[in-house]
């Protein structure tokens, strides 16, 4: 057989790419539900037409971003079936657990409450509908910890017992389960880097509107709520990332060992964090680093003069535990992953605080570059999360789940090479003409820029003209 029409591969590719595309529309759906929560929060408290229009105005792109969102999540689920059966029948009674929890639970809620927010503008009063908004909110926040407590299990198995009769893993405790340390710790970390990418929409978009010199009457105060958005669910975001470091170590060692590509134990001042390093892809040979003395063994002990275990002993732990095999993810993967999303989500933090500086007390910057690092500094936080959840799942490599399950096990054993590569290649076209008619939807509600102050009801406090913005 081809290695370009191997099942495996090929079905890693699709679950991968597929992923990664659901996973630019999750952070904005998050990040812009909050948003505009608070813009709507602020002007029933206020009664200040600009909230208004801010409220109306991202709302477009949060619904554009949640109808994109939807289509995409449904066909990854698809292929927990489709292309990974052998996985589904052995974790699927505990895996399948939180998904369920999300998909009747989590998601009906929020699917429900932003259908009220949408068409209740003229029918339900003005408090009453504020509500639906935060409860779409709370919708969106309770499906992804349900996500991410499912992904959890793959990161750190708990809660279960094998059913040898069955050949399954059955679940014990479903309290056990959504309590998972790893889900937990990577809750708090992704909700918030889900705002730090609305921050910077906002910050982005802004700065092309007061760039050429209009709507500023909405988008100057749009533009400080970006910022500070950014700085502070940028410190909140590395705090948490701290916790779920910690957590990482103790559950699986190997990936923290993978993502500075620590070949031998070390200790102190030898476990050093290296900021860049330029060498052969085994440790043997290192031509280039630059390195902070105790900064990695700070990051995975809390002390500077903790142990940090290295790939080699790690790999020889695990032969003997598991079996011969290599037990080592691909080493350049995450060590790079690791450092971008580092780099681009400190890159963001640091636009938004220069940012604050130059529009101190009602200042503008004149120079041109300010203006277009700004615009043009969107995608940061969005790849640092994208980047980050690459280091995340090839992290865990070569387990589906960990210590329990090997990718190679988990595939369907009757699915084909050139059938999953037809389906990438017919997913992968239907991605990028949704993807075109994603960008080129947001782009002219961009452009637009929020509409003129609607007229006061009433009851809701706007009048029925207003809902034909949807």
């Amino acid at each position: 057989m081809n290695d370009w029409l191997d099942p495996l591969l090929l079905a890693r590719w699709q679950f991968g790419l597929t992923t990664m595309y659901h996973f630019l529309f999750v952070p904005l759906t998050i990040g812009l539900a909050l948003t505009v929560a608070i813009f709507q929060t602020a002007w029933v408290r206020t009664d200040k037409a600009r909230y208004l229009q801010l409220t109306h105005f991202f709302g477009k792109i949060f619904l554009i971003n949640v109808a994109m969102g939807v289509v995409t999540g449904i066909v990854q689920e698809f292929q927990f079936g489709m292309n990974w059966s052998d996985y589904s029948r052995f974790v699927g009674d505990v895996f399948g657990a939180p998904l369920a929890f999300e998909g009747i639970l989590a998601f009906f809620l929020e699917a429900t409450f932003i259908g009220l927010w949408i068409f209740g503008w003229d029918k339900l009063p003005k408090k009453v509908h504020l509500a639906t908004i935060w409860l779409t909110v709370v919708g969106s926040i309770t499906s992804a910890y349900f996500i991410l407590a499912a992904n959890a299990f793959m990161q750190n198995p708990i809660a279960y017992t094998i059913n040898e009769e069955k050949g399954r893993a059955e679940l014990t405790s479903i309290w056990e389960l959504l309590t998972n340390p790893i889900a937990l710790a990577a809750f708090p970390h992704t909700i918030f880097a889900c705002f730090m990418v609305s921050g910077g929409l906002i910050i982005s978009v802004a700065a092309w509107h007061l760039y050429r010199n209009q709507h500023l009457d909405t988008m100057r105060p749009a533009l400080k709520f970006g910022l500070w958005m950014m700085v502070i669910a940028g410190v909140l975001t590395t705090l948490a990332g701290d916790q779920l470091g910690l957590v990482m170590v103790d559950a699986q060692p190997m990936k923290m060992a993978a993502a500075e590509a620590l070949y031998h134990t070390a200790t102190g001042a030898n476990a050093s964090f290296s900021v860049f390093t330029l060498g052969t892809p085994d440790g043997v040979h290192e031509l280039f680093s630059v390195r902070i003395p105790y900064l990695l063994s700070f990051l995975s002990t809390h002390t500077f003069d903790g142990t940090v275990e290295g790939i080699n002993n790690l790999q020889s732990q695990y032969v003997t535990l598991y079996g011969p095999g290599d037990y080592t993810p691909t080493i350049w993967v995450t060590y790079w992953a690791f450092r971008w999303m580092i780099g681009l989500g400190l890159a963001h933090m640091l636009v938004a605080v220069v940012g604050l500086w130059l529009t101190r007390k009602g200042r503008s910057p004149k120079r041109t570059w300010v203006w277009k690092v700004a615009i043009w500094s969107f995608p940061f936080s969005l790849l640092a999360m994208s980047v980050g959840w690459v280091f995340t799942e090839m992290g865990r490599q070569p387990w589906l789940v960990f210590g329990l399950m090997r990718t190679a096990d988990g595939v369907s054993p009757g699915v084909t090479g050139i059938e999953i590569l037809i389906s990438l290649i017919v997913f992968t076209l239907l991605y990028g003409i949704l993807a075109v008619v994603e960008f080129k939807l947001i782009l002219k509600a961009v452009r637009k820029g929020p509409d003129d102050a609607p007229a006061q009801g009433a009851e809701s406090g706007v009048v029925q003209q207003s809902v034909t913005v949807y």
